[in-house]
């Protein structure tokens, strides 16, 4: 229990520092890891918005991590987030090319976290 419990801490703070980065300033996200001069404002807008899904999913997570009642299922959904995430961004690299270097990272963290999730999720309480 004490590993799921230690995951779900780690997943929170980890997803919550990336919200914040998209989120708190796009402009400022998109000028220093994405190497863009000035954002549309819609790509400000779905940044802000992810910023919020991911801090929404990171609480579930800290608030599962101390209610055994929700831990596998919380454990189950940081599996199924980085699974998507990086399906996502693979099928955009094979679409679009090579992305800028920090997205780059996030597609070996996702790659490496959802198999790490699939062992924590099989691990007895």
């Amino acid at each position: 229990m004490k590993i799921k419990r230690a995951f779900l801490i780690a997943a929170f703070i980890i997803v919550s520092v990336i919200a914040l980065l998209y989120g708190v300033d796009p402009q400022w996200f998109g000028r220093t890891f994405l190497n863009l001069p000035q954002l549309d404002p819609n790509i400000a807008h779905i940044l802000r918005a992810v910023m919020c899904l991911y801090l929404a999913l990171g609480l579930f997570w800290l608030y599962s991590a101390f209610n055994q009642k929700y831990r596998n299922v919380a454990v189950l959904t940081t599996m199924i987030f980085s699974g998507g995430l990086v399906t996502g961004r693979i099928i955009s690299y094979f679409n679009e090319g090579q992305p800028a270097p920090l997205l780059i990272f996030y597609i070996a963290a996702e790659f490496a976290l959802t198999p790490l999730a699939y062992w924590v999720f099989t691990l007895e309480e």
